[in-house]
């Protein structure tokens, strides 16, 4: 993996100015690794992908 692959554009309109309220409703992207699925998702789901 190389920095380079992470060099997109990013318009500034599109960048939060402020936190979402309620902070855990933030959206979360999640790839799948097996699958390449893309799921779009809010953070407090989380839990949901995380391994115990």
């Amino acid at each position: 993996m190389k920095t380079s692959d992470f060099s997109y554009d990013l318009p500034k309109e599109l960048i939060a100015q402020t936190p979402a309220e309620p902070r855990d409703s933030s959206r979360l992207m999640v790839l799948n690794k097996k699958t390449g699925e893309i799921a779009h998702r809010h953070f407090y789901d989380i839990v949901d992908f995380l391994n115990p």
